[in-house]
């Protein structure tokens, strides 16, 4: 109880969450971001392989 007392009420306990909380913030959106960006990629792949002529 002394550990969860500490964390909520120190200064020291408080920026602790704080940088816990932005750094799984900042892992959710850089997963986000690279998950949108190859899907970006797929995408424009999969269309610049149907526009090309196919030459055997």
């Amino acid at each position: 109880m002394k550990l969860l007392t500490d964390l909520f009420s120190t200064d020291y306990g408080l920026m602790s969450i704080i940088g816990i909380l932005f750094m799984i913030g900042m892992g959710v959106f850089f997963v986000r971001l690279f998950l949108g960006k190859m899907d970006e990629s797929a995408r424009k792949a999969q269309q610049s392989n149907t526009q090309a002529p196919h030459t055997p």
